[in-house]
């Protein structure tokens, strides 16, 4: 009975167990989970702009963004799918928009961009475009082309009546064949289209020929420039009558047709330098026998139809003459015929001096560079534009350097003047003339002084060297390149001898040549140009000699120095060469006894006897420093050192 009661309440204790996990997991227990949010949620602004227009994009209408966009981007990228026309492409298929076609609108050829004619969002125009009408057009065509004077009616109703927007089977993305698209509004039976005409059947031809399509100053829309018998109305001047077989057919062939109105003259002279076109009867070369948006009747406008042929003028650079750039290739050259080579409109020189008259009147200097006096211009400048400073031929020096040809190899030199490492010779020298030899800027020294100024001072309170006092620069250096050090024109044994001949000779002639004069570097110890000190030395007395001979400088300054080595070397010795070794001014001993007696007792008695005229004071004592104090060399005999000099030698000593 006790256990059927306790069977049956755990029964009923598990029953609520049951309930009450049901209703916890389908409560507050329950699993958590993301409700997905519009993009526009966050991007409210791009909504109230975008989605307020007339004509709105299928995905972003349908809310599906991510047709277009990934939904969590790409470091670096605009989060598109993909770049470009491909994103486009995968629903507007390149066939549905007649990308098969031959002839495609530039925005959807290589590297072109829907985006440049529609948003990609919305629009307030059709089609999601830009702008309404043509504007949308004149984004990238100018305005002010198709505006010109009187509009044709066509244009008026928009581009598209005559073009198609994405790609065509017709050049310049027609709709239909030329002739088509013009006889949709232009009937060619009708009276007027006839009588303006001439009766001539033109719909067989091009009416591009003679009309703007889009507008025109001229009546009837014909190009700024027309031929006279198209202006006129005279097609039979140079075409078969009208109702003939061939009505198009020319009455002459080529330049002989063109003679029969414009007199050549004295043009076709043998002595004439003719354009090739022109000599060869090809004038549609160049012009347009009908009627052309360029004056004269060309083909292309100005310096364009000529860089058809002369390719090589057409190239950028960075100094470009103005003659061309503004005024054309005809400001210097005759289009048909002309008296000089090149088809150049006057002489060479003339031609530059025309425009370059301050050059010529500011530059009559005593000398001349010949090239300028001959009016040789383009030997040294490009008359249609450089690379190069001044529209130099080329690098300055390698003009230079084509007359000059010798200057090139003299130049290839261990040290280089500084302006023609450079390749500037301009620095130095006037291009074209100058009152100094060598078409040089300034006289001597004052030119050197542009760059060198403070060198160039001279020294108040001491000696100036005389070739440096006088200005006489290139008495000692080269002005362009050198081997030796400084750019002076030998080394400095030879060349200083030059002047001061007394060192050279003393110095081939002595037993002992101090080594800077042996060497030739007298800069060494010397100033070439000035100093505040006498002879042009750099410092004084010992501290001279001293910044070479260090290791004497090192004993000196820690041990005991002689009197005369410390006080200054010249007691002893000579500056630049000397009869007796080491630059001793005399014998050794000789000077020793200058300062000590050699004949005295204290001297007798320190060397045991021996006289001096027998001895050699250095072969004993150091002459400059030493730690002993009689000057005793460091290493020395042992019976030396106990002055037992009989154990070697016979003495007299008492």
């Amino acid at each position: 009975m006790h256990c059927r009661v306790f069977r049956n309440a755990a029964g009923i204790l598990f029953l609520l167990g049951l309930v009450f996990l049901l209703l916890s997991c389908s409560s507050g227990g329950a699993k958590r989970g993301f409700a997905p949010k519009q993009c526009t949620d966050c991007h409210q602004e791009f909504s109230a702009e975008y989605l307020s227009r007339k004509d709105i994009h299928a995905p972003l209408q349908d809310g599906e963004c991510q047709g277009c966009h990934l939904p969590h981007g790409v470091v670096g990228k605009l989060i598109l799918k993909k770049t470009g026309n491909e994103l486009c492409f995968d629903c507007h298929t390149p066939a549905k928009i007649g990308l098969d076609k031959p002839h495609l609108h530039t925005p959807l050829a290589k590297n072109g961009k829907c985006t440049a004619c529609h948003n990609p969002h919305s629009s307030d125009g059709v089609h999601l475009l830009k702008g309404k009408g043509s504007d949308v057009c004149f984004e990238c065509h100018q305005r002010e082309v198709f505006e010109k004077g009187k509009t044709h009616e066509a244009l008026e109703q928009g581009c598209n009546t005559c073009h198609s927007t994405h790609s065509s089977d017709q050049k310049n993305l027609l709709l239909e064949p030329e002739a088509k698209v013009c006889s949709n509004c232009h009937d060619e039976t009708e009276s007027g289209f006839t009588q303006a005409h001439e009766g001539y059947p033109v719909s067989r031809s091009s009416c591009a020929l003679c009309h703007n399509p889009h507008a025109s100053p001229s009546k009837g829309l014909l190009k700024v420039s027309a031929h006279d018998p198209v202006a006129s109305s005279s097609c039979d001047a140079c075409h078969n009558d009208a109702g003939s077989q061939n009505p198009f057919g020319l009455v002459a062939k080529g330049a002989e047709l063109c003679r029969q109105c414009h007199e050549t003259g004295n043009l076709s002279d043998s002595n004439q330098v003719m354009h090739y076109p022109f000599q060869e009867g090809q004038c549609e070369t160049c012009h347009n026998p009908h009627a052309s948006e360029n004056k004269s009747l060309l083909v292309k406008s100005g310096n364009q139809l000529c860089y058809e042929c002369h390719q090589n003028a057409d190239r950028p650079v960075k100094k470009a003459h103005s003659a061309l750039t503004e005024d054309g290739c005809i400001a210097c050259h005759s289009p048909h015929v002309a008296g000089e080579d090149k088809l150049l409109i006057q002489p060479e020189g003339e031609l530059c001096v025309s425009c370059h008259q301050d050059t010529k009147e500011s530059e009559k200097g005593k000398n001349s560079h010949m090239p300028f006096a001959e009016n040789m211009c383009t030997s040294c400048h490009n008359p249609h534009g450089s690379n190069f400073a001044f529209m130099f031929n080329d690098r300055q020096d390698l003009v230079c350097f084509q007359c000059h040809t010798q200057a090139e190899n003299d130049f290839l030199k261990t040290y280089v003047h500084k302006p023609v490492e450079d390749a500037l010779c301009s620095f130095c020298h006037n291009s074209h003339t100058s009152q100094s030899e060598k078409l040089l800027k300034k006289e001597g020294s004052v030119l050197c002084a542009d760059c060198h100024s403070t060198l160039m001072e001279p020294e108040p309170s001491g000696p100036n060297h005389m070739p440096f006092s006088e200005g006489m620069c290139l008495q000692c250096h080269d002005p362009h390149a050198s081997n030796f050090k400084g750019m002076i024109q030998q080394n400095q044994a030879v060349l200083c001898a030059d002047c001061h001949s007394d060192i050279g000779d003393g110095a081939r002639q002595s037993t002992s040549v101090h080594q800077p004069v042996r060497k030739g570097e007298c800069s060494s110890c010397h100033n070439p140009h000035k100093a505040r000190l006498d002879s042009l030395l750099k410092t004084v007395g010992k501290d001279l000699c001293l910044t070479c001979h260090t290791g004497i400088k090192d004993k000196m300054e820690k041990e005991l120095t002689h009197s005369p080595a410390g006080s200054d070397c010249l007691m002893c010795h000579t500056a630049h060469f000397a009869d007796n070794r080491p630059l001793l001014q005399s014998p050794e001993n000789k000077i020793c006894g200058e300062c000590h007696d050699l004949s005295g007792t204290t001297f007798d008695e320190a060397h045991i006897g021996i006289k001096a005229a027998v001895m050699t004071c250095g072969k004993c004592h150091t002459p400059h420093a030493s730690q002993d104090p009689k000057f005793f060399k460091e290493n020395m005999h042992p019976p030396f050192v106990s002055r037992s000099c009989e154990d070697c030698h016979q003495t007299d000593k008492k």
